[in-house]
């Protein structure tokens, strides 16, 4: 049973749990963690992975034989990550260039839900452009949207001026030019997620169907173990940076399929309940053993 996980906490849990409940689990070193999603999502390679929230509903979207276990392992604000180098303001995006890792990158399909639902930017009146493909196989990149030359990093071109914004989250350059497009981006950040109820989700679970079928005691262990760990860790602020089990994670993964449907990031709806049922089926468990 191989495992990939990018936190050691949760890593070191799930593999004690796991072989408490009488697996052979194995945790497979992969950094950054989202470079294990294609390989887990089309082939199968481990059998249960790290995945951003985007890439497991591309993923029930496109058939793959993916499972949502409900474990938040990232979460966190995201209006600070729409930067640029001049005088720019979120004003501005239509008609200006944008830049983003790739078009299902999660951080960017949030990002873009909020141009559209706060301030009103119609995204095919910006000049996207995109550096890498996607995790599920079949998924493309919409037709307003292009790819920039092979070899091309956004960071380069967002320093160099050849983009007018970027959407960038860990890849956000050390420049003394940089600043959020959005004003006060954090103190809006925070009050987004508490009108909504949650922090926007970035990485969660995901478990192979094989998996489930196989190890299915030992993938339940680890979920409780998981579980247990990101407890132990929440702040207590308004709304929880981890949220877990299915009733948790039911208002951000609605919010987030929603603006996949609406940016062409998938190409059908996306209801969480399928994901729900799918999870509870494969495992032979009912929704309220994982939280709901």
């Amino acid at each position: 049973m191989k495992l990939v996980l990018g936190r050691d906490d949760l890593a070191a849990a799930a593999l004690s749990a796991a072989r408490q409940a009488g697996a052979e689990p194995e945790r497979v070193d992969i950094k950054p963690v989202h470079k294990a999603s294609r390989g887990f999502v089309n082939t199968s390679d481990v059998d249960l992975c790290e995945l951003a929230i985007v890439t497991v509903l591309q993923a029930a979207a496109h058939g793959k034989p993916v499972l949502l276990l409900p474990l938040t392992t990232l979460g966190r604000h995201q209006h600070q990550t729409l930067v640029t180098l001049g005088r720019l303001s979120v004003a501005d995006v239509e008609g200006r260039s944008v830049g983003v890792r790739a078009w299902s990158q999660t951080t960017g399909v949030w990002v873009r839900g909020f141009l559209t639902e706060q301030y009103g930017i119609d995204l095919r009146k910006a000049d996207w452009t995109t550096y890498e493909g996607h995790h599920v196989e079949g998924a493309e990149d919409p037709s307003w949207v292009k790819r920039a030359p092979e070899g091309t990093k956004l960071p380069a071109d967002f320093l160099a001026g050849r983009v007018d914004f970027g959407i960038m989250g860990n890849e956000l350059p050390s420049d003394d030019r940089v600043r959020t497009a959005i004003d006060d981006a954090h103190d809006v950040a925070e009050q987004w997620s508490k009108d909504q109820g949650f922090v926007p989700v970035n990485h969660v679970v995901g478990v192979s169907e094989a998996a489930a079928a196989e190890h299915g005691a030992a993938i339940l262990a680890a979920y409780d173990a998981m579980r247990s760990v990101l407890a132990a860790k929440e702040e207590g602020g308004p709304v929880a940076l981890h949220p877990v089990g299915f009733t948790g994670l039911r208002a951000a993964f609605t919010k987030a399929a929603a603006y996949a449907l609406e940016q062409d990031v998938i190409p059908r709806a996306v209801h969480y309940d399928e994901l729900v049922e799918r999870t509870c089926a494969a495992l032979g468990v009912a929704p309220s053993r994982l939280g709901g």
